[in-house]
């Protein structure tokens, strides 16, 4: 989704790119912008209850994908788990070699040659696999940032003689 459409999509709109947003039910007849209309903008227009929507091929195929993604998942057993809705992780933001050295950490089998986005694809379906208790660790959390016991926080020592 990337805010903006080409002429062989556009309805009613003017020749060359045109927005893909929908407002009150009609097509914006805009020119498109350059910036991507990405899930974060989805939610704040969701939240701010504006009367806006993406273009409706965008959505079947979004709809389209999440089907093969749940029908995958779904062979894998019956689990309360799957149920919930989980937040989306786009794992496609991350470096090729921090894709490589999570395969790594979990030992995941591929096949040998992988480019970014079917890394990506692959670690994203074992990811949704690692349950968590969400209790625990906010609880974890919670306890590490009120005592200051981050890893990350933390001066390295310094060795002195």
């Amino acid at each position: 989704m990337n805010g903006f459409s080409t002429e062989e999509d556009s309805r009613d709109g003017p020749l060359g790119q045109t927005c893909c947003l929908i407002d009150d039910g009609e097509r914006c007849g805009r020119p498109a912008g350059n910036a991507s209309f990405s899930k974060r903008i989805q939610k704040s227009i969701s939240q701010k209850k504006l009367k806006l929507d993406i273009d409706r091929s965008n959505f079947i195929q979004s709809v389209r994908n999440k089907r093969k993604r749940k029908g995958s998942d779904d062979e894998g057993g019956d689990s309360p788990d799957h149920d919930l809705e989980s937040p989306e992780v786009d794992l496609f933001q991350l470096q090729v070699n921090t894709l490589r050295r999570y395969k790594r950490h979990y030992k995941l089998q591929t096949r040998p040659g992988l480019n970014k986005a079917q890394l990506a694809e692959t670690i994203s379906r074992h990811f949704r696999t690692i349950p968590v208790s969400e209790k625990d660790t906010l609880t974890y959390f919670i306890y590490m940032v009120k005592n200051n016991k981050s890893k990350l926080d933390q001066k390295p020592e310094t060795v002195t003689g």
